[in-house]
């Protein structure tokens, strides 16, 4: 079987896009896993493009693992590149699983796209018990074994726990993320951000995605370390995600809804042999 798609990436968060408007290709768990394997094709996520009657799109996103979620920031504004090329639309509506999203196509390669509000109630997260979602008193420990408590909940589309740090790399995300991802009062798992607050304009993060792992970039994550950094006062209603390969601006406006602002890389057309 050969599958036509496209890979891009933002801030090197990659993707495989399958266009799923015309001809449907149905794809097994299994395979799904395959296309995301960095020893075949590799994404952290596998994206399906669907037609929708209301929206320009319908998109369904599967993590590296197979499973599906619910939401993806920087998928979403590389989809909406995607459909703007193709159209001319410089405002883009995608349906998703969790939640209907804008996007508008700015100059250069940049695209914006409003996440919408942030959910921080113990059942929206979900948690498993009712706990205080501002902080969740998990212990983490840093590489010389000193312990932090925290942990800010935060629900985007998807499970987000925020830790707060001095210094982040101080700590090791690739054995904290793992860890926190399968905590016990998480039953959908959740992602997992560490993030350094430098001052009110710029947060350096690290981020382990639930079902994917260790990734350069996430936009829900970015979001969600926003808001969370909002509620505890340590910035204002806008501020720079720095991550790896660069940074995404997040906005929150008068209501309380979350703008991700940010690069998205050319679109490279691919062939797929399952």
């Amino acid at each position: 079987m050969f599958i036509k798609a496209f890979k891009m990436d933002g801030l090197g968060n990659d993707f495989v896009i399958i266009d799923n408007r015309q001809k449907t290709t149905n794809l097994s768990k299994e395979q799904i896993i395959k296309i995301c394997d960095r020893n075949f094709i590799g994404c952290d996520q596998l994206i399906l493009i669907k037609p929708d009657k209301e929206a320009d799109a319908y998109l369904k996103f599967f993590n590296s693992d197979g499973g599906e979620s619910g939401a993806c920031g920087n998928g979403t504004r590389c989809v909406a590149d995607l459909i703007s090329k193709e159209t001319d639309k410089k405002t883009v509506f995608l349906k998703t699983l969790s939640r209907n999203l804008k996007s508008n196509i700015l100059e250069n390669n940049i695209v914006t796209t409003e996440i919408g509000k942030a959910k921080i109630n113990w059942d929206e997260i979900p948690l498993s018990e009712n706990l205080d979602t501002k902080n969740l008193n998990i212990k983490i420990n840093d590489v010389n074994g000193k312990s932090h408590l925290g942990g800010t909940a935060v629900n985007v589309g998807n499970p987000h726990i925020i830790f707060f740090v001095n210094k982040i790399d101080n700590f090791n995300i690739q054995k904290i993320g793992p860890k926190i991802e399968n905590y016990k009062i998480f039953p959908e798992k959740c992602n997992v951000t560490l993030a350094q607050v430098i001052n009110k304009n710029l947060i350096r993060v690290k981020v382990w995605e639930r079902g994917t792992g260790l990734t350069k970039a996430c936009g829900t994550a970015a979001c969600a370390t926003a808001f969370a950094a909002k509620l505890k006062n340590l910035i204002e209603n806008k501020t720079e995600i720095e991550f790896t390969n660069g940074k995404l601006t997040i906005f929150i406006d008068e209501t309380n809804s979350i703008h991700m602002k940010g690069p998205v890389s050319n679109i490279k057309e691919i062939e797929i042999k399952l």
